[in-house]
């Protein structure tokens, strides 16, 4: 192996531009690796390789020009395989899409492009991005590279399988209840989840939808913000988007954390979690004494926001896939039928209460901002359980009521809509990864990024590779 596939995204890129390497050279041994390798784990599932080359082609003449520019330029990055992709097929991991080419863009492939990135094409997700397991009748299931018995995660899986694989340099994702945490934890990479509108999100059904949002998986804390800096930013078709400086997140430093004051919760609200993932948040908290935090047990208030998730999470698919539902609802799985008709049932009260109650989650949750900068957390409940199981049933002895439920660890922090990042944190005596949750003020990522390269700089367990 090129021992520069495994290289982060930002020394990638200034190796490309000293001339150490070249475009087509990088592309090339990702493609390379992908074929040798990705019958196993199964993350790039639509590939544009010939058309990489092409691209990969061309930036080295401009490099040789003195033309190279862009953020990201000459990195290979692959797209969530619910983003559309003008000119590329997008499936939603669903037999009805499985030959749908769409004719635009969406925003954040737009630009990624824009900034110079090379696609390979798309990475796998579950039926409808729908559960945090990679599995779908169109491609099958993404396999962990740290134990290919065991999920991905999801619903963004497949990218973070890739990454985690050395398949490409960067890859984005979307997030609702969790979809860049949970496989970023399962597979030992970074996923941030940002402030809804930091990065805009179009084409959507629901535009004014605060629960999904979309943005960037790195394997570095530097990689994620390098993405982010192209990605975030308003959009004129998004109404949610904000402005930013962009560029403060390709210039990051680790934060001073002596005497900085960080709030670990440990069950989030009396949530059950395995043995193992409540030791790898001791690691991590092991980890912060050490860096000079002072730490308290403290979380914000969370009761209610699993009704309001679900009630929300509900209306959102009513509202993008109930025509689907009543034309071809007997070609979707089982559990998006049933969050699609949860979603049709709902009735005024109920989401008038849900509204309330999100409300009331977010007043209630500015006096702990007063206090505390940053709350550490597990992102997932479980470990990276056995790929042919759809979603664990049970947590603790706790029983799951559906395929949701056991992701409760990251949408309960969904509701507050907060910054949230997943990081390596430690690995099982078997050699599953451990992730570590760390949530920000809102609208602070710069603030939350530095901090995490703190941690990252103190604990690089994000620096073990699976192969």
């Amino acid at each position: 192996m090129s021992e520069f596939l495994l290289w982060d995204a930002v020394d990638q890129r200034r190796a490309m531009l000293n001339g150490e390497i070249g475009v087509r050279e990088l592309i090339s041994a990702y493609i390379a690796r992908i074929e040798a390798h990705d019958t196993t784990i199964n993350a790039v599932v639509t590939r544009t390789f010939e058309t990489a080359l092409e691209q990969a082609d061309a930036a080295d003449k401009k490099r040789l020009r003195g033309e190279a520019d862009g953020a990201l330029f000459g990195l290979a990055v692959a797209h969530k395989d619910t983003l559309p992709t003008a000119g590329v097929r997008t499936t939603f991991g669903s037999p009805l899409f499985a030959d749908s080419v769409p004719a635009i863009d969406h925003a954040i492939v737009a630009r990624q492009k824009k900034a110079g990135a090379i696609s390979l094409g798309k990475t796998n997700v579950p039926e409808f991005a729908a559960g945090s397991h990679t599995y779908n009748p169109v491609f099958g299931a993404t396999h962990n590279p740290y134990d290919t018995s065991r999920s991905a995660g999801g619903s963004s899986g497949g990218a973070a399988a890739a990454l985690a694989s050395g398949f490409v340099s960067l890859a984005d994702g979307t997030d609702m209840g969790g979809s860049l945490r949970n496989p970023a934890s399962f597979c030992n990479v970074v996923g941030l989840r940002p402030t809804p509108g930091r990065v805009p999100n179009f084409p959507s059904a629901m535009p004014y939808n605060a629960l999904s949002v979309a943005g960037p998986m790195g394997r570095s804390v530097q990689d994620v913000g390098l993405l982010l800096s192209a990605i975030a930013g308003e959009h004129p078709y998004d109404p949610l988007s904000f402005g930013s400086d962009s560029v403060s997140f390709t210039h990051l430093r680790a934060r001073q954390c002596k005497g900085l004051r960080v709030a670990v919760s440990r069950t989030l609200g009396g949530l059950p979690f395995e043995a193992a993932v409540r030791k790898g948040l001791d690691d991590g908290v092991a980890t912060l004494v050490d860096m000079g935090c002072v730490v308290d047990e403290a979380e914000p208030d969370l009761n209610g926001a699993d009704d309001v998730f679900d009630v929300m999470r509900a209306l959102s698919f009513a509202t993008g896939y109930g025509p689907l539902r009543a034309s071809n609802g007997d070609r979707m799985k089982e559990s998006v039928r049933w969050n699609i008709d949860m979603g049709l049932a709902l009735t005024g009260e109920q989401l008038s209460r849900a509204e309330r109650e999100r409300t009331r989650l977010l007043a209630a949750a500015r006096s702990f901002w007063d206090t505390y900068e940053f709350l550490v957390a597990p992102v997932s409940q479980v470990l990276p359980f056995a790929v042919g199981e759809d979603y664990p049933r049970s947590i603790d002895g706790v029983q799951m009521e559906n395929y949701i439920s056991w992701m409760r660890s990251s949408s309960r922090i969904t509701v507050l809509g907060l910054p949230a990042i997943s990081l390596p944190c430690s690995f099982t005596d078997d050699g599953l990864p451990v992730g570590i949750q760390i949530i920000g003020r809102p609208r602070q990522e710069h603030a939350l990024l530095s901090f995490a390269l703190a941690f990252e700089t103190a604990r690089p367990t994000g620096r073990r590779r699976p192969f």
